[in-house]
């Protein structure tokens, strides 16, 4: 009697085991596909059911929320495979908008991101999509901008390969390589590989803006000051923007008045 009551009681604990490590199975897969906020600056938010919620340095995005930076914006996240991606500003990106496929990782509506992957053995397949496009990947390093309303995606590579697809029109994949560049138009064909252009003046003008925000945070580390949304800009560039053209550090004391004028009549 005692053996079966044994036996029934650890059939029951083995049981409750199961079912606890199957409910938490889902949320641990989830969480395991969150990004994290490593470096924001500006005006960055999620939005989910409506409302936005600003982030942070450490904060979490969960699959299928909305990332949206505003015209000062800019956040750079990290996966739980080690790779990341950064958000420019006047964006709006959909984080892993479909649960059932992992490898989907981003996709863009609007504005400018930049996607590091992770080398693994194997490869690492990931996609980012836009509403012209397709972009996949195994590890590399590459820009994806949406341009305007109409979707116009320009592709941008700095390492490895990409495949690019259009999603509106019928055509072959475009195979990038280091330095190429690719503009999808809705509704046309993609270019031929020999029209495929190395983008010099393209890649410049992108390399500007990234320095530029690198600037400010590098200047944000060493001491600078901060700016609504949780940025920095060097104290050189801050003072009365507008009002002469000078500038001042903040907290720096207000400069002497002029001397008085004499009393009338030369008293």
């Amino acid at each position: 009697m005692l053996q079966r009551f044994t036996l029934s009681r650890n059939v029951r604990t083995l049981l409750v085991a199961a079912a606890f490590v199957v409910y938490l199975a889902p949320l641990r897969a989830q969480s395991l596909y969150n990004a994290t906020v490593v470096e924001q600056l500006g005006r960055v938010s999620v939005q989910a059911s409506g409302y936005y919620t600003p982030l942070s340095t450490g904060s979490i995005v969960k699959p299928q929320q909305v990332i949206v930076t505003g015209p000062d914006g800019y956040a750079r996240f990290q996966v739980s495979d080690g790779s990341t991606f950064e958000v420019f500003n006047n964006a709006r990106v959909v984080f892993r908008e479909n649960l059932g496929n992992w490898k989907d990782l981003l996709n863009v509506w609007l504005g400018r991101v930049k996607v590091f992957i992770q080398h693994e053995p194997g490869g690492n397949h990931n996609e980012v999509s836009s509403p012209t496009a397709v972009i996949s990947v195994r590890g590399t390093v590459f820009d994806v901008v949406v341009e305007d309303d109409d979707g116009t995606t320009l592709v941008t590579v700095d390492e490895g390969i990409v495949w690019v697809r259009n999603v509106t029109a019928a055509g072959s994949t475009a195979i990038l390589n280091r330095g190429d560049v690719i503009r999808v138009f809705r509704g046309q064909p993609l270019q031929p590989k020999g029209q495929i252009d190395k983008g010099d003046f393209v890649r410049r003008a992108m390399k500007a803006a990234e320095d530029a925000v690198y600037q400010v945070l590098v200047q944000r580390r060493i001491g600078g000051s901060t700016i609504p949304g949780g940025g920095s800009i060097p104290a050189s560039t801050q003072g009365d923007k507008g009002k002469g053209g000078t500038t001042s550090t903040p907290g720096s004391p207000a400069p002497p008045p002029g001397s008085p004028p004499p009393p009338p009549g030369g008293g």
